[in-house]
């Protein structure tokens, strides 16, 4: 499954150890859904899917039913969604999605990151072509269940390909398709563990292993960042 794949589940694996970490940034994500389109998960697919993503990484039910409080109080934090592109160590490519109520602060602290790397910011737009965004939908694996005919059944809901880990199967399909595969599996009554739109690279790298523990030291530092909420790279 390549670098990139073994890389994303050990991040999420090293999250996970550090809830500390973790639960600010699922808050967010769930008070900026609960803000964009209103308190009921049932009216609102974002905050439905942010919600479920903070249950699957055992957010508890109340930090979940404060946040989406929080979000409608007169004097709740006002996010925005940024994103930085950077260059890091040995040709790294870096995509950077945050969520923040202060950009001065999270972009001073983005480009300091990338700088100690060795690394630098780059203009807004200038990776965006150098990576394609996918629909991301994660799911258990049954024993129970028959892959194929899933398969065939969620085409036409836009699937392009599925993937199985171990217990974990993982369905793609383009962004614009993300949507109506989140409805389909709903649809079947199949549990998502997690759903977002995730950035490939269209021309992955393979670092070596003299270059990783440079390269990983700036996506750890980004991603120990409470206000980065994801960090996509060219690594194959």
């Amino acid at each position: 499954m390549g670098r990139a794949f073994e890389y994303r589940r050990a991040a999420k694996e090293k999250r996970w150890a550090n809830m500390s970490r973790l639960f600010p940034k699922l808050t967010r994500a769930i008070t900026i859904a609960a803000k964009e389109g209103g308190p009921d998960p049932e009216t609102n697919s974002k905050l439905r899917l942010a919600i479920a993503n903070a249950k699957a990484n055992n957010m508890p039910k109340d930090n979940v039913e404060n946040a989406i409080k929080r979000a409608q109080g007169k004097d709740s934090d006002n996010y925005s969604e940024i994103n930085y592109e950077g260059k890091g160590p040995h040709g790294l490519l870096v995509f950077v999605e945050c969520a923040t109520d202060n950009p001065t602060r999270t972009v001073a602290n983005v480009k300091s990151y990338f700088n100690k790397s060795g690394g630098q910011l780059v203009p807004t737009g200038s990776l965006e072509f150098l990576f394609s965004r996918r629909a991301v939908i994660e799911f258990e694996y049954s024993e129970d269940a028959d892959l194929e005919e899933l398969e065939l059944e969620l085409i036409d809901a836009g699937l392009e390909e599925l993937e199985r880990d171990e217990k974990t199967v993982y369905a793609y399909g383009d962004y614009t398709s993300f949507g109506s595969l989140v409805k389909a599996f709903e649809d079947r009554n199949i549990p998502i563990t997690k759903a977002d739109l995730q950035r490939f690279p269209t021309t992955p790298v393979d670092f070596t292993d003299d270059q990783m523990p440079a390269i990983e030291k700036l996506i750890d530092k980004l991603e120990e960042d409470d206000d980065v909420q994801a960090v996509f790279t060219n690594m194959g």
